[in-house]
């Protein structure tokens, strides 16, 4: 009987030992993970990027396929209100820049209905303005995107003052090969 005591003893305490192991480890999971979170969070906000206008307006003046490719990632990677009118915006840039005339109408329309969307949703905003103006002034006929031109020339020089000045500067450089916005419509 004795023998018998001591065993079932031991193995109450192997049982109580593993479920305080189990219960240790446990904790120490989550307090590691407690740890952690606030560590994933600060690098997700980090990952997010802010959009660099100056960026954007150079990639869309470039002729570069990998550069607008690269700056779609950042506009839909950052944190901005306004990223999917400029991701619509750098989808039809694109479009001018690939070869493939399936490709190219297939981004284009992908742009417009991001960047249509978002200018619909904010109506007021002068730069979505300023871009769909250059955009129509140089896409293809065939595409039938040209109708709102006088309009958004209109929009774009009473609202050029209350622009951000890289935005004011991208407009500027815009006006030396445009033929429909000239630098002393901005004065």
């Amino acid at each position: 009987m004795h023998l018998y005591f001591i065993r079932q003893n031991s193995i109450i305490g192997y049982i109580c030992d593993k479920r305080h192991l189990i219960t240790n480890m446990k904790t120490r999971i989550i307090f590691a993970l407690l740890l952690l979170f606030p560590a994933a969070v600060v690098l997700s906000k980090s990952a997010q990027q802010n959009l660099d206008k100056a960026a954007f307006y150079a990639v869309m003046d470039s002729g570069n396929l990998n550069a607008v490719e690269k700056e779609i990632d950042v506009v839909n990677n950052s944190s901005s209100t306004e990223k999917e009118g400029f991701a619509g915006a750098l989808l039809m840039r694109k479009a001018d820049l690939q070869k493939l005339p399936a490709q190219r109408l297939k981004s284009f329309k992908a742009g417009r209905i991001k960047f249509d969307t978002a200018i619909a949703a904010d109506a007021d905003n002068v730069e979505f303005h300023f871009l769909r103006l250059a955009i129509q002034e140089h896409a293809p006929k065939i595409v039938k995107y040209n109708k709102d031109i006088e309009a958004d020339k209109k929009i774009v020089t009473k609202g050029y003052k209350n622009l951000a000045p890289a935005v004011q500067h991208a407009i500027m450089d815009y006006t030396k090969k445009s033929k429909v916005l000239a630098a002393s419509d901005l004065n």
